[in-house]
């Protein structure tokens, strides 16, 4: 309707369109009229309401579609409700008249089916308005219901829904009849009317109590009759009525019902019990039925009574509420007990199978989705005792006593079955609780592991191996039970292996205590695997000597090995050879040993033979599913794989000579061997293919099979496509109740059951397996190894096999023929799927013709699964083949078998293939062959007659559009016409058809994509179809349908988001899950449902997730609901956020958990930053505050009782969280809980990259007073709390995400200030918090990974520097402490030998790290601390107190830590020098968990590195007493001791040298190693460690002294410089390139000094030459260090100044400007130019001379781009009178042209001739820098350079000419320069230049000096205007006086007599003085200064003077004058407050 938005039909419009078109518009209407009414005016309606019931009445004799209809209903009585309602009952008693009429004709169907739900929704709309004609229209109902067909039969039963919906108790009267009409429809045979008379019956016993009162036992006996031969939606909607019923009786809701007539108001739970177990038992069968059943001994009721039944339960349980089952939970499971101890309902084994599975998903559903952790516990209780219970009797069972005594076989069966439910349920409760579960396992009261280990001797297997499975489980959940459990077991198996019961039962539980293992990440100690694997062998071995326990004792051993071999590759490895010894010691050695044993032993002997290698065969198998690496072509060639495939050929006669007794054990062989042939690669057996390939043909066609047939549901669904699986139904869906719903599809020998194979309690899931039954499992198994034998078998066998497998199937009849045809339909399309899989070809030809027989056969087949195997086979058939010609051949084929096919099973069949033909050939690309396929498939989808037909004809459409891709747009057109006139008139009660239809508008959405969002007409047109179609589905009632709906509006938004309309699409979405929560488990009966809404909703909060957010809001707000459940007042509380939270602790279904937690992470990153961050936090704070329990583990921790509230300690934070409650929601578990902890962490990480007022308090406050934001900052105090509440809970996994928390927010607020307290930061305040939440960690129950991510915390903590008073820094300082001393302790600890050794080394690695960063912290504060303790003579008590703190333990730590560096050196090495390390292993690790400790030491190393580094640094290499002579630990058991000299212990030398090494070796092998990025702390942490050791003496010296050393260090740090762009690592490696050539320069400058002192008095001419270069000057790359640090340098300076490389310049790659450095940038480049300036230094007098000139063209260079001034865009010059001489890089640049301009080599006789002819070219070239434009350099920086040379160079290179002159000139230029600081700078240089020697000085006072006169003399006339000027006149001065020093003593008067003029020249009068400028003053006194010091100096001149010019004597005395006076009036003020002095001296002495 979006060109009509007007409430009136225009029926103009109407009229012009098509039938088909026409149905839509009216639709369109209709929906647009659903939405606009309920807004619009009541005087509107009224006006408009004659004329809309007219264009009403007209659809309704219109023959409206099933939809329309419900829509026009819907209409029609909004407008009588919104309107005037009077003219209702006219339209009411004309929908009456319409039922009442015999209309036969084809509209006739229709237009009543539209009355009836007309009736319906009036008077669901107007209620009792109504009522008078009520009874009317309720007999007319009641009439027509006795005539009508299925369609009508279900409208009518809707109608009456509504009637009784919309009148309430006003219906009471009628109630009866509605009843009975309904009784009947009960047990329609419509599946369709059975649904919609148990839904009409469940609103009437909202008002009708008869029906749970007195007719509560007949409407039980109804549904029970109700559940015979249904459907899945018939199952569930029963189970709801029935259920709701029951718990009604149970609890009544109308407290004044009339009483039954036994004079109870309510029904007694025993009763309801009994009326379920009389269902379950007996179905709804009459007396004599029951009876004659009874007699026979055996059970008519169906399996599908019994799981509606089931479901009745789950929906009794789930209605009464989680509290009652809380309270009522011991009687409840006593009497579902009874159940499972019925013997009816264990009368065969697939009766007992059936009622195990149905008892247990009671249990899982109720117990699982209803029960809170604490309750949970509480029923773990009950089940224990329910188990213990029934102990005695085992025991009984077990003891000789007599017969009396001991209870009857009957009993002890009866008790398996309760013990095997009671069992799995206690093991899947533990495993939800996890961790919190310890407490409930340490309880000695409860006596739960007492219980679990009892049952373990049960005489029967099936609760003997639920009790392993439970212990499992057990484990599982609290690993710290792992160890013991399986010492008592192993123990217990040992001391009682003379009872079989105890050795099958102690035997599996060592096996599933081996097998847990593999989910629990801490392990189990190594010498655990040994004692297992030495059990497994005595029992072996001692099996032969018992016969009486041969069987139980070589089961038991053989099962115990393969769970040795779960443990992986790590432990297996070490036991291969031996595993491998026993399983080829149970096969004969050879073939002939067979055949010889053949003619020997009994029956009995043959059964433990081949139980025996039926073990066998299954540890290999495990071998190769967990150890693949292992198992090498030498390995699989030393397997006993011809022995055991020639037994196959043996067995046949086995059994013709022992019969039964060993048929068993031969079915469970031949599957042993299959599974491991199908694993194994062909070529291992390949002389064996014949004889297997026989067996498996025999397998597969022989009717020697038929009697325990593999069921459909077993063999054919992994072979089928998974989307043509949709066709089955429900029962191959994901449904909440799959768990029950299989066994309506199981064996007929029974469902899966843990008994059937003992070895499955290995296998890896985490739920109970349920292996099928052994004749089962081989059938599957066969066909597997079909498929991968068949393609190496020959040609000719192949094409023999075949067509043997047509002959046999042709040759058989009725059911034998079609369960052998689906054998061999399966093993052929498993064989094409492999091929399919592999890319391999089929064989011959001649193979074609019998598979297409074959699948062609099996496509008419009535199996539904068999049509989809066979399609999908016919699809690979196409694949493998590969011919085109054979792909037309088969669709032709499709082609002519759909035209002269009549049943529905080929047409539907021939469909399908038809649309999958082409699945795996690439698609459809041919429009001819669409084109006919099209056509083919529309007419089938429009057979009325087969609802089946046209569902998988519309399916196969669907896999067409998939398949031609954009081909398929020119047909989008007239399929939308198809599917929309199907979904239109398609009957409601033919789901699966609606279904397909959605998958065809899925597939046309996906198809036309994104042009969907085009706006022609025809697009529009195309889109309104799509939403037409939606909204269709949407109203349907299936969920499967509903789901598809949705998934189509999910598509639809992804490529047309503007188009829908969120407001409409959201509350709909919201709905379902809302209604999904009523009851758990059950409204929402499809888990497809709920995946579809969450999948939606994921999508469309990654765009829109506020407003989908605030539209569920105003969904529960403004809808209103008849029953209120607890999560609508959880929307109404915390929004749709909450609601999720609550959904994902319900769901157990991991796709969707992961799909609610990805949406609440959209809706969290798109809003918590945005204005709602305070709502998250609150949120998340709720859910991990929701638990009914106590934070008892919290209040254990307190060391007293006695609280003092003034007591400053952690006990204040304990108290903090018991006030806390869960806010909206109630006892969440720990996963969701854990996953809130997720999210805070999320919402801290997204806050750092958003406003920086998130981590200020200042800022926060202030912006919050101007703005309504939110900040993270001002819930600091909320985000401690939380990190608390989850560090201390029982819940490992819980308390790791409360540490990781609080590990964030210490670094993340560390460093916040509090503005209140300046000095102090923000988290200071919380520091009991911390200590509370950190201190459990580190009790002696702890789990080792908890106490390891604790010491992260401790160490960021401590380090933080939150803490700044010692004795609060000292609580969390023990707890380091106490995790030493367990280091210290060793791994003979109690807590040591629970887990794994590779945890031990994780736990110990973890603290010594902690220690490490907390010494490191020390030592950094420490170090900034002492320049101030040095300035104040004092220091601050925590300066060094922390410092002091690690000493404490410095000796130990450095003993672990060298311990540890050691360790992680050796498992460092490369695989070939792996013999090398330690047998015994290392100092924390073992030689067995050699792989697993690496990835620990990876870890930690770097920290223990610096730390380490840092502690040598302390101690200077010197050994104190008590350091220990070695690198090892003294407490370590492993000590490393070999490290010591052979001789005996070693000198202190050769320690410390061993320590060097050892640091220097491990950082230059990680720093030469490709790492990643995430490694940036691990290269930082080893170049510190380096800087460390070389700023001490004796490892400087070391270095210094080795140069090849010296150079590999340069060459990695080299390569560092190449590959790392991070600023902080490029300093620190020029920082050790600074400090390895300071360690050269002192070995150079003592060998220097050393052969001078040697030589004595010899000439200095003769003394040797040291320093790289020798005598020739030659650096070879490589083994150079000068070469290495020159290599450095310039790429350092070449990265940052590209233009000093003659290759760079030219090109354009001109990194930014110096002007762009940063402070990095100037460090990088100051360091790079230090260095360069000592390397000559390093060198002889030869070596000097090389590099000299690449020295002085870098510092030249550098030199001449930070002089050089861009002229900027106006075309000034910038800067012209700034100077960079004062930058730090500057500084640097001109001291390092000095250092090497003054070099000592510049006057070596060698080398000073080669010096000063480079020095003269370098000072030309700083010469030749003033040629460029002046105003684009800064000539202050180049003087102050050319005087670095004048000074330093002498006048050997500088007074050369033309130098000479050229340097003159730019002195003289720069003293005329106009720029001041030019100015200013030249004369400061010239008062250097002349106090210089006079050689240097003397030419430039002659040539300089009468230049500087004028411009003093030139002051006067103009005096100087700015500060500036000001300078360059004082700095004229003080150089005129440095000349009169520097000429001799007879010329200074004369001087003086110039310079005094001067002087007071610039003196100013009396007058002017006060008016003057500053800059005036301030040289007025500067020369009155410089008057008064000469005056005295040169008396004799300045009387002269004074004598020869009065004028200036009395300049002079003015300006003397006006000083004393200022002096004077200055005093006064200065002393007002102190007392007058009481002598006034004289100041006037002229």
């Amino acid at each position: 309707m979006e060109r009509t938005h007007s409430l009136l039909l225009d029926e103009e419009a109407c009229s012009q369109l098509g039938e088909h078109q026409r149905a839509q518009f009216i639709f369109q209407w209709l929906s647009h009229l659903k939405k606009l009414l309920p807004s619009m005016e009541r005087d509107t309606i009224k006006q408009n309401q004659q004329r809309l019931i007219d264009q009403l009445s007209a659809i309704l004799i219109g023959s409206p579609g099933p939809p329309t209809r419900w829509l026009f209903a819907h209409c029609l009585a909004q407008v009588y409700h919104q309107g005037d309602p009077v003219p209702s009952t006219v339209f009411l008693e004309r929908c009456n008249d319409i039922i009442r009429s015999k209309d036969d004709s084809p509209s006739g169907l229709p237009t009543r089916l539209a009355a009836l739900a007309c009736i319906g929704a009036l008077f669901e709309q107007l209620g009792r308005f109504l009522a008078g004609s009520f009874r009317d229209t309720l007999t007319n109902l009641l009439k027509a219901m006795k005539s009508a067909e299925s369609q009508g039969r279900y409208e009518i039963m809707s109608s009456l829904e509504r009637i009784l919906r919309g009148l309430g108790i006003g219906a009471m009267p009628c109630h009866r009849e509605v009843y009975k009409a309904a009784r009947t429809c009960l047990t329609d045979r419509s599946m369709a009317v059975r649904c919609a008379a148990a839904k009409c019956l469940l609103e009437l016993q909202r008002e009708a109590s008869f029906l749970w009162t007195t007719e509560l036992e007949n409407v039980a006996t109804l549904c029970f009759r109700a559940l015979e031969g249904s459907n899945y939606n018939v199952r569930v909607t029963v189970a709801r009525l029935l259920g709701t019923l029951l718990a009604a009786a149970v609890e009544p809701k109308q407290p004044t019902a009339a009483a039954r007539p036994g004079g109870r108001a309510q029904t007694s739970l025993e009763e309801v019990m009994d009326l379920l177990l009389g269902g379950f038992l007996r179905g709804g069968a009459g007396f004599l039925r029951t009876s004659g059943d009874m007699l026979k001994g055996t059970s008519s009721v169906g399996k599908d009574v019994r799981i509606g039944v089931t479901q009745t339960y789950v929906v009794f349980i789930s209605t009464l509420g989680g509290s009652w089952l809380e309270a009522n939970f011991p009687a409840f499971l006593s009497l579902l007990m009874e159940l499972a101890c019925h013997g009816k309902a264990t009368q065969t084994a697939v009766d007992a199978a059936v009622t195990r599975r149905c008892i247990s998903f009671i249990l899982r559903s109720t117990l699982g989705s209803l029960l809170g952790e604490k309750a949970q516990t509480n029923a773990a209780k009950q089940l224990s005792l329910a188990v213990a219970a029934h102990k005695p009797a085992v025991d009984a069972a077990l003891t000789d006593g007599n017969a009396e005594n001991r209870p009857s076989p009957w009993d002890v069966s009866a008790s398996q079955h309760l013990l095997v439910c009671c069992l799995l349920e206690l093991g899947r409760l533990v495993q939800g609780l996890g961790s919190t579960a310890a407490p409930l396992l340490a309880d000695s009261s409860t006596g739960l592991l007492d219980s679990v280990l009892s049952a373990l001797l049960h005489p029967r297997p099936a609760a003997s191996l639920a009790a392993a499975w439970c212990l499992r489980s057990l484990v599982v959940a609290v690993p710290c039970q792992g160890s013991q459990l399986l010492d008592h077991c192993t123990q217990q198996l040992l001391a009682r292996k003379s009872s079989p019961e105890a050795v099958a039962g102690y035997g599996a539980a060592v096996a599933s205590l081996v097998a847990a293992v593999q989910h629990c990440p801490l392990g189990i100690p190594h010498s655990k695997g040994v004692l297992v694997l030495d059990v497994a062998e005595d029992l072996l071995r001692s099996a032969a000597q018992n016969s009486r326990l041969s069987l139980q004792r070589t089961r038991a051993g053989w099962l115990i090995i393969s769970a040795l071999i779960t443990l992986g590759p790590a432990v297996v490895e070490h036991h291969l050879t031996h595993v491998l010894l026993l399983c080829r010691c149970v096969f004969p050695a050879s073939l002939r040993e067979q055949d010889m044993e053949l003619r020997r032993g009994d029956y009995f002997t043959w059964q433990v033979t081949l139980e025996g290698r039926a073990g066998a065969l299954c540890a290999m198998k495990n071998l190769l599913l967990r150890c693949p690496a292992l198992l090498t072509d030498d390995v699989i060639s030393r397997l006993p794989l011809a022995c055991a495939v020639t037994l196959l050929n043996k067995l046949p006669a086995l059994l013709r000579s022992y019969g039964s007794s060993i048929r068993s054990f031969c079915v469970v062989y031949r599957l042993r061997v299959y599974d491991l042939l199908a694993l194994l690669p062909p070529h291992s057996y390949q002389e064996s293919f014949g004889l297997v390939m026989s067996q498996l043909v025999a397998d597969v066609s022989s009717q020697e099979n038929l009697n325990q047939p593999c069921s459909e549901l077993t063999l054919l669904p992994p072979l089928c496509h998974h989307d043509d699986l949709q066709l089955i139904g429900p029962a191959l869906l994901q449904v909440e109740h799959s768990y029950i719903e299989e066994e309506l599809h199981g064996s007929s020998v029974g469902g899966g059951s843990l008994d059937n194979d003992a070895f499955s309690l290995c296998e890896s899931g985490d739920a109970a397996p349920s292996p099928l039954p052994p004749a089962v499992a081989l059938t599957a198994a066969a066909v597997r190894l079909f498929g991968v034998l068949f393609p190496h078998i020959i040609s000719a066998q192949r094409v023999k096999i075949l067509e043997q497998f047509v002959e046999t199937v042709h040759q058989l009849k009725g059911q034998r023929q079609q369960t052998v045809h689906m054998h061999i339909c399966a093993a052929l399309c498993s064989l094409l799927q492999h091929q399919g899989s592999a890319r391999g070809s089929l064989g011959p030809e001649e193979v074609r013709a019998p598979s297409l027989s074959l699948l062609s056969a099996a496509l008419e087949s009535s199996s539904p699964l068999m049509r989809c195997l066979a399609a999908e086979g016919l699809a690979r058939l196409v694949q493998v083949v590969g011919d085109p010609g054979f792909s037309v051949s088969a669709s032709l084929l499709c082609f002519d078998r759909l035209k002269t096919a009549r049943d529905a099973a080929s047409r539907s069949g021939y469909a399908l293939a038809l649309g999958a033909l082409q699945r795996y050939t690439g698609g459809i690309s041919s429009a001819q062959h669409l084109s006919t396929c099209l056509g083919v498939l529309f007419t089938l989808s429009q057979d009325n007659t087969s609802p089946e037909v046209q569902a998988w004809s519309l399916h196969s459409l669907a896999l067409v559009m998939d398949q031609s891709a954009s081909l398929y747009r020119l047909h989008a057109a007239p399929t939308f016409t198809l599917v929309l006139r199907l979904l239109l008139w398609a009957p409601a009660t033919h789901p699966e058809v609606h279904h397909s239809l959605g998958r065809c508008l899925h597939g046309l959405i996906t198809c036309l994509g994104p042009d969907l969002q085009g706006e022609a007409a025809a697009v529009a047109a195309l889109r309104s179809s799509c939403l037409v179609g939606c909204a269709v589905m949407q109203a349907s009632p299936d969920s499967l349908v509903q789901s598809r709906a949705i998934g189509c509006l999910q598509q639809l938004h992804m490529f047309s988001p503007a188009h829908l309309n969120l407001a409409a699409l959201v509350p709909a979405l919201c709905e379902i899950l809302l209604d999904d929560c009523v009851l758990a488990n059950l409204c929402s009966s499809y888990l497809c449902l709920r995946r579809a809404v969450v999948a939606c909703l994921r999508q469309l909060v990654q765009r829109e997730a506020l407003e989908v957010s605030q539209l569920a809001v105003t969904l529960v707000k403004e809808t209103p609901r008849r029953d209120i459940t607890p999560l609508d007042v959880t929307m109404k509380e915390v929004g749709l956020e909450g609601a999720l939270f609550t959904l994902l602790d319900r769901q157990a279904d991991c796709c969707l958990r992961r799909d609610i937690q990805e949406t609440l992470i959209h809706m969290m990153t798109s809003s918590a930053t945005t204005g709602k961050l305070g709502l998250w936090l609150k949120l998340c704070k709720d859910v991990l505050s929701a638990t009914s329990e106590r934070r008892a583990a919290v209040e254990a921790t307190q060391e007293d009782d006695d609280w003092d509230p003034w007591r400053d300690d952690d006990s204040s934070a304990f108290r903090a969280t018991q006030s806390e409650c869960g806010g909206s929601f109630t006892a969440l578990g720990w996963a969701t809980r854990r996953f809130a902890m997720d999210c805070i962490c999320r919402i801290i990480a997204q806050c750092e990259t958003a406003d920086p007022a998130h981590f200020s308090m200042a800022l926060a406050q202030e912006r919050r007073l101007h703005q309504s934001t939110d900040f993270l900052v001002l819930h600091l105090g909320e985000l401690v709390r939380m990190a608390f509440m989850a560090a201390t809970d029982h819940s490992d996994q819980l308390r790791l995400a409360g540490l990781q928390t609080l590990l964030v927010i210490i670094r993340c607020f560390s460093d916040v200030p509090e503005p209140e307290f300046p000095g102090h930061v923000i988290l200071e305040q919380y520091q009991a918090n911390v200590g509370a939440a950190l201190r459990p960690a580190f009790s002696a129950d702890a789990s080792p990974d908890v106490t390891a991510k604790a010491c992260q915390v401790c160490s960021a903590w401590i380090g933080s520097g939150v803490v700044s008073d010692l004795q609060d820094l000292r609580r969390v300082h023990q707890l380091l402490v106490s995790s030493l001393l367990k280091v210290q302790a060793g791994r003979d600890s109690a807590a040591t030998l629970q887990y794994n050794e590779a945890i031990a080394t994780m736990e110990t690695l973890a603290v010594l790290k902690a220690w490490a960063e907390v010494y490191i912290v020390a030592v950094e504060r420490s170090r900034r601390k002492e320049p101030s303790s040095q300035s104040t003579d004092c220091s601050e008590p925590g300066a060094t107190g922390l410092l002091k703190l690690v000493q404490s333990d410095q000796s130990t730590l450095s003993r672990l830590w060298l311990a540890a560096l050691q360790d992680f050196a050796l498992l460092t090495l490369p695989q070939e020098f792996a013999s090398q390390l330690p047998a015994a292993g290392g100092s924390f690790y073992t030689a067995e968990t050699v792989k697993q400790a690496r990835v620990h030491y990876s870890s930690c190393w770097a920290s223990i590195l610096h730390a380490t580094s840092l502690w040598l640094h302390s101690t200077g290499f010197v050994m104190s007493d008590d350091t220990p002579a070695n690198l090892s630990r003294p407490a370590t058991p492993t000590s490393m001791g070999h490290t010591g000299s052979v001789g005996g212990a070693k000198s202190p030398e050769d320690i410390n040298s061993d320590r060097l090494h050892l640091i220097l070796g491990i950082s230059v092998e990680f720093l030469c190693s490709p790492h990643s990025e995430e490694q940036m702390e691990n290269i930082t942490s080893c170049l510190r460690a380096l800087e460390a050791l070389l700023d001490v003496p004796w490892p400087r010296a070391k270095i210094g002294n080795d140069q090849a050393l010296s150079v590999e260090l340069l060459s990695v740090l080299h390569r560092l410089m190449v590959t790392r762009e991070s600023q902080c690592v490029q300093l620190a490696v020029l920082n050790l390139l600074q400090q390895i050539v300071s360690a050269a320069q002192e070995h150079v400058r003592e060998k220097r000094h050393s052969a001078e002192v040697d030589d004595g008095a010899a000439e200095k001419e003769t003394l040797p030459e040291f320093g790289e270069g020798r005598d020739t000057g030659g650096l070879v790359p490589g083994r150079s260090l000068v070469f290495g640090a020159l290599e450095l340098c310039l790429c350092v300076l070449v990265r940052k100044l590209p233009q000093l490389s003659p290759k760079l310049a030219g090109t354009g790659q001109n990194a930014p400007g110096v002007s762009s450095w940063t402070d990095g940038d100037c460090r990088l480049v100051s360091t790079a130019l230090c260095v360069l300036s000592e390397l000559p230094s390093i060198c002889s007098p030869e070596g000097s001379v090389s590099i000299l000139p690449t020295v002085l063209y870098l510092l030249l260079g550098v030199f001449r781009e930070l002089v050089h001034r861009p002229t900027p865009a106006g075309g000034a010059a910038a800067g012209q009178g700034s100077s960079a001489d004062s930058s730090p890089v500057m500084q640097s640049a001109l001291q390092a042209l000095k250092s090497v301009v003054a070099s000592p080599m510049s006057r070596q006789e060698k080398s000073s001739g080669a010096w000063k002819l480079l020095l003269r070219s370098a000072l030309s070239t700083l010469l030749g820098l003033w040629n460029c434009d002046e105003g684009r350099v800064d000539q202050a920086s180049l003087l102050t350079a050319l005087t670095v040379f004048l000074l330093s160079a002498g006048p050997d290179v500088c007074a050369v000419e033309p130098l000479h002159s050229l340097c003159l000139q730019r002195f003289t230029s720069s003293m005329e320069a106009k720029e001041p600081l030019v100015l200013n700078r030249c004369c400061q240089l010239l008062t250097s230049i002349f106090q210089a020697p006079s050689s240097v000085a003397v030419p430039y006072i002659q040539a300089l000096g009468p230049r500087l006169l004028p411009f003093l003399q030139s002051v006067e006339k103009r005096r100087p205007q700015s500060a500036e000027e000001l300078a360059g006149v004082l700095e004229g001065v003080r150089a005129f006086q440095a000349m009169v020093q520097a000429a001799e003593q007879s010329q200074r008067p004369q001087l003086v007599a110039v310079l005094l003029p001067l002087l007071i020249s610039f003196l100013l009068d009396e007058n002017a003085l006060g008016s003057a400028p500053a800059v005036w003053r301030s040289l007025h006194e500067a020369a009155l200064q410089d008057l008064m010091r000469l005056g005295p100096q040169y008396s004799a001149v300045f009387r002269s003077l004074m004598a020869s010019s009065p004028h200036l004597k009395c300049r002079l005395e003015a300006a003397v004058k006006g000083n004393q006076e200022s002096l004077s009036a200055k005093v006064p003020s200065r002393g007002a407050a102190k007392s007058s002095p009481s002598i006034t001296l004289k100041t006037n002495f002229l």
